[in-house]
């Protein structure tokens, strides 16, 4: 629980501000790996590797799409999001 950001693995559930939020398995998947490492960032290269569980790095804008699509999902729950430009993504911590 992140703020108004809740995220229920288990239930495969995430809410914002008590709404829930419609994540595709691999939105869901992505914002648990970047939960789960918050404070740290993670490369392109490692979500591909991680999320889609890719051996040879085939499009890193792969990642760029999915993040700006669970942005819009998340709304005002994107906050915890931050891009660190030329490397990858953090998950902030509260």
């Amino acid at each position: 629980h992140f703020g108004d950001l809740l995220i229920d693995i288990p239930r495969h559930l995430v809410c914002v501000a008590g709404q829930r939020v419609d994540l595709t398995a691999t939105e869901f998947k992505l914002l648990i790996v970047l939960a789960q490492r918050r404070g740290r960032v993670q490369s392109r290269e490692a979500l591909l590797r991680d999320v889609w569980e890719y051996d040879n790095l085939i499009d890193t804008r792969t990642v760029d799409t999915h993040m700006r699509r669970l942005r819009e999902k998340l709304g005002e729950g994107a906050q915890y999001l931050d891009t660190v430009r030329g490397v990858g993504y953090r998950f902030m911590e509260a």
